[in-house]
């Protein structure tokens, strides 16, 4: 297999564009809505809870952060939440998903650069009707020689999406804020991982940086992507 990489693939949510500080306001809202029943820490801390336990039923998006919200609200209040307070968490998901699309900083210039050089994907986990959503309003989508919206990102995962639209895993880059769905699993695939963090990731998808590893790669933004690709 050729080590130099022939193929780079993208995560969609907070790499290309914003999305982690929607669902911060959204959550600011709902410690506000319910700050009578429960402190903003605790209520952080059980809605995570709530989300984590609700993955394999909701999957990942902001329909499954809703209904956490809703479940959390019905816990902490004992069964007492005001159907005022539901009405308003429904209304703040829908606005959630009409909000518009706002690339990050230089996500335009380093997909359009990749794409004069390599084949290019998008590999993006979450609900099907919102990522689409996403991506047609981005104006990226004429760009990418794929598009996988999956469940889950897993080592297993990484494996057949490059063995399908790659020369495998080790022709394959992977580039995304997540340590823990872009990264780890893809270098436990075989391919480069290029971290690009984000300030707002959200808790669950942080993990440990394998500074050692031999195709890992950290940069401050996409504008040093182009660069760091072609050096491979």
């Amino acid at each position: 297999m050729s080590e130099k990489p022939t193929t780079v693939a993208f995560d969609a949510d907070d790499t290309l564009w914003q999305n982690e500080q929607f669902f911060k306001l959204t959550q600011e809202r709902f410690a506000e809505l319910l700050k009578d029943f429960a402190a903003p820490g605790d209520l952080e801390a059980r809605l995570l809870e709530a989300e984590r336990r609700n993955l394999g039923h909701y999957g990942f998006g902001i329909k499954g952060f809703v209904l956490s919200m809703i479940e959390t609200a019905l816990d902490v209040t004992e069964e007492r939440v005001p159907a005022p307070v539901v009405r308003e968490l429904i209304t703040a998901g829908q606005e959630m998903l009409r909000h518009p699309i706002h690339l990050l900083p230089h996500a335009r210039e380093a997909v359009e650069a990749l794409a004069r050089s390599h084949r290019i994907l998008l590999i993006t986990k979450g609900d099907l009707l919102d990522q689409e959503r996403k991506l047609a309003q981005s104006g990226l989508g004429e760009l990418f020689d794929g598009v996988e919206i999956v469940s889950d990102k897993t080592q297993a995962t990484y494996e057949s999406i490059f063995a399908r639209h790659a020369e495998g895993a080790a022709a394959a880059v992977m580039v995304g804020n997540s340590l823990r769905s872009d990264v780890l699993p893809a270098l436990a695939a075989g391919a480069w991982g290029v971290y690009v963090p984000h300030d707002l990731t959200w808790a669950y998808e942080q993990g440990e940086a394998p500074g050692s590893h031999a195709r890992f790669r950290e940069i401050a933004d996409l504008g040093l992507l182009p660069g760091l690709i072609q050096s491979f």
